[in-house]
């Protein structure tokens, strides 16, 4: 059989050589070319997918200089088009061989050379381009393109669609552009097996980095940027959580930017009791005042610059990490940029995007909700993360390096990093295969009162339960019968405050210092008059009331309902201080 003339390949350079034979061809016939100069998450996702269907595959130009120019933005892309034509010289004798030409760095392979052999050969052509909706890169010359009456109009340079619009449901080789790719990114989570609803995540355990049997001294070096730039709700928990890390301590660097005057307090408690598992640590205060940007950019560089540093992880002061695994966790996974996922408590609100609006803003993907409430685990390839993250130190001094990561007019710190790694082709990933720990709700938290935190029963109940309701709690509704002590009828005590909440809000109190005067008279009350009057200050007084009975209802109610079964669970507390 005779080959179509070479020529036709310099046309666009997406090209299929085949036989004129109708009859399907043998899948070791078929050899897939690609075109890729280094190694990254898109190819290594093509080559993922060229390995599991058991494709032949050429890689041309890697480890060569790109010199094709920035195809994703203007004309370009002749380099890969001389690559081709001098491959193909090489199998112009080859009678029976079926040549497809594909990019890798956004093409995804969903059947394998059996179906695609079938399909290819309805079309009754030897060569067959893909085509798209748009005219790229010069609308200009939309014009001298075919009118076409079905399926796409203008060639595409980077993949080879083979078998038409109705192929689709069987086949793909996908190439997006621009917001294009970021769907492109999403398939990929799922085709062709990557995560299924019988099988759930078929790719999270390729490629483990695994760090059992290494020795502390040989643990990765990991550079800890912690950034509080705004008053957060416990804020002293947070900064404990460092300290607990599951992690040799003398393979940590600590950088510790504070932007908030109020948590100087905090931060200088933290370091009077933690400095010596931190040497070398760098605390950055608000009298230096240091931009948010400003100090993302001093912190990543100093990873950047420093050789040694293997990995860099950024953290947020509203991320509460319960996991004290997280950084051996996230180590493992060996991704370039991995983020755990996290969620404010009985929120959808998450520390992540499953997609992007055109204007690059927040969309929600359709798989958003069950990733954040883990209906569907593993690892998401996502547009957009935050909050916290691990960078691994080695992307950062080469992919990442020609780009500002943080700094950039008119926009947000966050944005800029998102907008910054997926311009460079890097992937970010976000993982809910552990329990990570929350984020924290820092919306209502009026650091003007003595003890705020007190006041984040509704915005944070999870972490005031922890820090105000005691450890023995629970204990109540076990089988101990005798843990409820009742030193006379009807009349029972059992732990509830921690001995934090009581010193708390003895002190609130008394910060106050309204008390009554003890005698009948109490303009308080809507009579004005008090039958049994005491020395005391109401709750709504410090504007506690609404706290106050959230802790009574969700506290207080329940004990009484196992301790009077068959009451309605009204509950009168009285506490005289």
């Amino acid at each position: 059989m005779t080959f179509v003339r070479l020529i036709l390949t310099l046309i666009l350079g997406s090209v299929q050589l085949c036989r004129t034979d109708p009859r399907p061809g043998k899948p070791n016939e078929l050899l897939v070319i690609t075109a890729a100069t280094e190694v990254n998450d898109g190819y290594l996702r093509f080559m993922r997918t060229i390995r599991q269907f058991n494709y032949t595959v050429q890689v041309l130009g890697l480890g060569e200089e790109w010199k094709g120019g920035d195809v994703a933005r203007t004309v370009g892309g002749g380099q890969k088009v001389r690559w081709l034509k001098k491959e193909l010289e090489k199998h112009k004798d080859k009678q029976n061989m079926v040549i497809m030409f594909v990019d890798s760095y956004d093409v995804i392979l969903a059947s394998g050379p059996e179906e695609l052999l079938k399909k290819f050969s309805r079309f009754s052509h030897r060569v067959v381009f893909s085509a798209e909706g748009f005219c790229w890169p010069d609308q200009r010359l939309a014009s001298k393109y075919p009118v076409v009456h079905h399926g796409k109009r203008y060639l595409n340079s980077g993949g080879v669609r083979v078998c038409g619009r109705d192929f689709l449901s069987h086949f793909s080789f996908v190439t997006y552009l621009n917001n294009l790719i970021l769907q492109l990114n999403y398939l990929g989570n799922y085709v062709p097996s990557a995560w299924t609803y019988e099988h759930g995540c078929g790719i999270c355990d390729d490629d483990l980095l695994d760090l059992n049997g290494v020795s502390d001294e040989e643990m990765p070096l990991v550079h800890v940027a912690v950034f509080i730039e705004q008053p957060t709700p416990f804020l002293e928990e947070f900064l404990e959580r460092l300290a607990t890390l599951i992690y040799p301590h003398t393979r940590l660097r600590l950088f510790i930017h504070n932007n908030v005057v109020y948590h100087e307090q905090h931060v200088e408690q933290f370091w009077t009791r933690h400095r010596s598992l931190f040497p070398g640590a760098r605390i950055i205060g608000p009298e230096e005042n240091l931009r948010q940007d400003q100090a993302r950019t001093m912190a990543v560089e100093a990873c950047k610059k420093d050789v040694s540093c293997d990995y860099f992880f950024s953290i947020d002061s509203d991320v509460a990490l319960t996991n004290p695994d997280v950084l051996r966790i996230l180590i493992e996974e060996n991704k370039a940029v991995i983020a755990p996922m996290l969620s404010r408590h009985g929120k959808l609100w998450s520390n992540f995007w499953g997609a992007l609006s055109p204007e690059g803003f927040y969309s929600r993907s359709e798989d958003y909700i069950d990733i954040v409430q883990s209906k569907r685990v593993g690892l998401w390839n996502v547009p957009y993360i935050t909050q916290v993250y691990l960078i691994r130190g080695e992307t950062l001094r080469s992919r990442l390096a020609p780009v500002s990561l943080y700094q950039q007019e008119g926009m947000d710190p966050d944005m800029i990093f998102c907008k910054s790694v997926r311009e460079q082709g890097v992937f970010m990933f976000v993982s809910n295969r552990d329990e990570f720990g929350r984020l924290i709700s820092s919306t209502n938290y009026n650091i003007s009162r003595l003890h705020p935190d007190m006041w984040q029963i509704f915005d944070n109940p999870v972490d005031w339960r922890e820090k105000y309701i005691h450890e023995d709690y629970s204990k109540i509704f076990e089988d101990d019968e005798n843990f409820v002590e009742q030193p006379c009828p009807d009349v029972y005590w059992f732990p509830a405050f921690s001995e934090r909440m009581c010193d708390e809000l003895v002190e609130t109190m008394e910060d106050f210092g309204g008390w009554s005067g003890g005698k009948n008279k109490d303009e308080r009350l809507s009579g004005g008059y008090e039958n049994v009057p005491t020395v005391d200050i109401h709750m709504n007084q410090i504007q506690y009331e609404k706290e106050w009975l959230k802790f009574l209802k969700d506290y207080i109610v329940p004990v009484t309902e196992k301790l009077y079964p068959g009451y309605y669970p009204k509950v009168y507390i009285f506490i005289f201080l």
